[in-house]
């Protein structure tokens, strides 16, 4: 594959990625949303967050690593409940780190 033909690819890309962010906020600007639809968007960002930990998670290094020993199921874990009980993301990002360092 050309140098030409990689960037006409990553412009392209960026292009048709761009016109489907406008479409939506052009859309949202001109359209009523029905309330159930602005309910379950509130979900979205909680759930890309997620999608994008817990591989990380549960495989740090390629395969499945799910047991005790894994320092980084270990530190979210912890992360995860300080996060649900302090409501504080940088008491939660703190404590999480140093568990990790920690254990690492």
């Amino acid at each position: 594959m050309t140098d030409a033909r990689i960037w006409g690819l990553i412009i392209g890309m960026g292009l048709i990625t761009y016109a489907l962010r406008l479409s939506m906020i052009v859309l949202f600007g001109r359209v009523e949303v029905p309330p159930v639809v602005l309910r379950g968007l509130r979900y979205v960002p909680a759930a890309v967050f997620s999608a994008l930990v817990a591989p990380t998670l549960v495989r740090p290094e390629g395969p499945v690593w799910i047991s005790a020993a894994n320092p980084y199921l270990l530190a979210g874990t912890l992360a995860a409940v300080i996060a649900w009980r302090s409501k504080s993301m940088a008491l939660t990002i703190l404590l999480g780190m140093a568990v990790l360092w920690l254990l690492r």
